[in-house]
């Protein structure tokens, strides 16, 4: 059972929404984020980068620098790029993309559904990572990038969905890189309570993207009710941002991974170690894996396809036949010496969205002196790692839609977004 609850969100006008969307920061190159920012009075990177131009600058993650986003944040309030809606809604957002089109529901869910386990994760998380993002809250109060989350797919959600999506949406924009925004409010009642009762039938949602953001809001919730253990259950802290997406519109690709060292060995040398693992062909052209257990390689100029020999992994072990450990245990560790993925400066990653031509670049440019090329792991396989109440190895998959911030704000101080009694 998933408790999820409309809100009044804070929202650019209809006119500014295209201009004040954006990729989180992160994402961004710095020489890129400068042009956004000098070019864009209204773009939300403004929010989180209150700091552009400014001759003395606040320490990264700080109270002191916190505090300059919110007050850049009411900055944007009381220009009128931000309003909030009068009535609580659900929102439905799509994204069109080249190849994909995304369709979901955002909404705040039940931290409880986190704590007792009907929000199944597949990541760790770091303890000094959810301190920032809760102290981030603690200062902001509010949420501006949903949590993405997939749920089995749902006739009666799906009912709703369908029916605004042959209305006119509030928000119809296109990005430059040529994705398609669209967002629908749902404030009819009707609807509202059909999509509220459809999800407390869902007893399984899964974190697609945003374990540490949703970490963070269970930290942040908890430390509310320590301060008062009267609290509201409805008070917006026992909520989070989110947008649920159906496993049907989810979109799981591969991370790659580019090595810059062949550990001593020379590139002969070292495909005869490899060929003791792998059955090894080699390719004439641009390689992309085919099946699971199949991995492509470029190396010194070539593509090779390896297949992972029988007895190499164990088929029953959940963890241990992904893809991303096969290779770790079977070649990156024994042979390359790569022991931690999360701190050997020798590797990289590279979300599949760039090809089997992003790898080679690599390559060739000698930024790397190897690439391996996954196969996508399936949804089922991410569940059955939730469900085992397993942890997935790092950097697995590149899970799309990404979303944007600034869209939808959920306000975690105004007492105006508390949900419905």
């Amino acid at each position: 059972m998933a408790k999820i609850i409309p809100f009044k969100a804070i929202r650019p006008t209809r006119d500014k929404a295209y201009l004040v969307s954006s990729m989180p920061a992160y994402i961004y190159k710095k020489h890129l984020l400068e042009a956004k920012l000098e070019s864009n009075p209204y773009t939300f990177l403004h929010v989180i980068n209150p700091e552009f131009r400014a001759d003395n600058k606040t320490q990264p993650n700080s109270v002191e620098r916190f505090e300059k986003v919110k007050e850049r944040f009411d900055e944007f309030n009381d220009a009128g790029i931000f309003m909030q809606d009068e009535k609580e809604s659900f929102y439905i957002y799509r994204q069109i993309t080249p190849t994909n089109t995304y369709v979901g529901l955002i909404s705040g869910i039940s931290v409880d559904d986190y704590l007792n386990g009907n929000i199944k994760i597949h990541e760790h998380t770091l303890t000094q990572r959810e301190e920032t993002f809760k102290l981030y809250l603690d200062v902001c109060q509010f949420n501006a990038e949903p949590v993405l989350l997939t749920y089995k797919d749902n006739p009666a959600v799906d009912a709703v969905i369908n029916k605004y999506l042959t209305t006119r949406s509030e928000y119809e924009f296109c990005t430059t890189h040529h994705i398609k925004q669209d967002l629908w409010l749902v404030n009819d009642i009707k609807d509202i309570n059909t999509l509220v009762e459809a999800f407390k039938n869902i007893d399984k949602i899964y974190i697609a993207d945003g374990h540490h953001r949703s970490a963070s809001s269970v930290l942040y919730a908890q430390s509310k009710r320590s301060e008062n253990p009267n609290y509201n259950p409805d008070a917006p802290f026992n909520f989070f941002l989110s947008y649920l997406i159906p496993e049907s519109k989810l979109n799981i690709i591969e991370y790659n991974r580019m090595v810059s060292s062949l550990n001593e060995h020379t590139p002969e040398s070292f495909l005869v170690e490899v060929a003791k693992i792998f059955e090894v062909e080699e390719k004439t052209t641009d390689y992309a894996p085919t099946k699971r257990h199949n991995f492509s390689m470029y190396l010194a100029g070539k593509w090779y396809s390896l297949t992972a020999k029988k007895g190499t992994y164990d088929e029953n072990d959940i963890v241990g036949n992904l893809d991303a450990r096969i290779l770790t245990t079977n070649l990156l560790t024994p042979i390359l010496g790569i022991t931690d993925l999360k701190t050997d400066n020798r590797i990289e990653f590279m979300e599949g969205t760039k090809g089997a031509e992003g790898l080679r670049e690599k390559v060739d440019s000698e930024e790397a002196i190897v690439a391996f090329g996954l196969f996508p792991v399936a949804i089922e396989q991410l569940k059955a790692v939730a469900d085992a109440n397993n942890i997935m190895p790092p950097k697995s998959t590149w899970i799309e839609p990404k979303m944007r911030s600034g869209l939808t704000i959920y306000s975690l101080g105004d007492s105006s977004s508390q949900p419905s009694q």
